[in-house]
């Protein structure tokens, strides 16, 4: 979670003088929570293309928003929100079929996308994307709901309340997803290694 300086004006503040015209309000948030809200979507859908295509669908309602934005909840709440319920529309009208291992446009996978640069040699570079590897295949593994609620921790830095508000279930049922998912994680990955 980002932190917020003095000089810095809150979410809440920069949607509200981004619906009385101040374009540059939309940018500042737009610069804060693009890419978390892109890899929740990326890595609940597993298509870096269809997520593109779903996250500017949520920003598109950003835009549409602001004039009715109420700030009850914590813009990046209510932004993750808008984005579970984007990939919910999209889940029932298509039916899933993305690959974990698809090359991008310029031909990495996902895999190389999330394997962290560093300065250690090839033998580390490939252990750290054989790790992200193996981490996005436990993903993948999980059932939908246990990796969404994982993705909306571990992208969003939600707590277990904003889980639960974000996708309608109560705290207990967030809980649990959550618990099973780690679980099913350190289990598949304890496996793995």
């Amino acid at each position: 979670m980002q932190a917020k300086s003095i000089d810095q004006p809150s979410d809440g503040d920069l949607m509200q003088a981004y619906a009385a015209g101040d374009a540059s309000a939309f940018e500042t948030l737009y610069d804060r929570h693009a890419l978390p809200v892109w890899r929740f979507v990326q890595r609940s859908v597993q298509d870096t293309a269809l997520a593109d295509e779903l996250v500017q669908d949520v920003w598109f309602s950003v835009v549409r928003q602001a004039a009715h934005y109420e700030p009850r909840a914590r813009f990046r709440t209510w932004l993750f929100t808008m984005a579970h319920h984007r990939m919910v529309d999209h889940w029932r009208s298509h039916k899933p079929h993305a690959s974990l291992d698809a090359e991008t446009e310029d031909g990495a996978t996902l895999a190389d996308m999330l394997a962290a640069e560093s300065g250690f040699g090839p033998e580390r570079r490939l252990d750290s994307r054989e790790q992200a590897q193996a981490l996005l295949d436990a993903l993948a593994e999980l059932p939908a709901v246990q990796r969404e609620a994982f993705l909306l921790q571990a992208e969003g830095g939600f707590s277990l309340n904003d889980i639960a508000r974000t996708t309608g279930v109560s705290v207990e049922t967030a809980k649990s997803r959550l618990r099973y998912a780690r679980t099913r994680l350190r289990e598949t990955l304890e496996a793995t290694a």
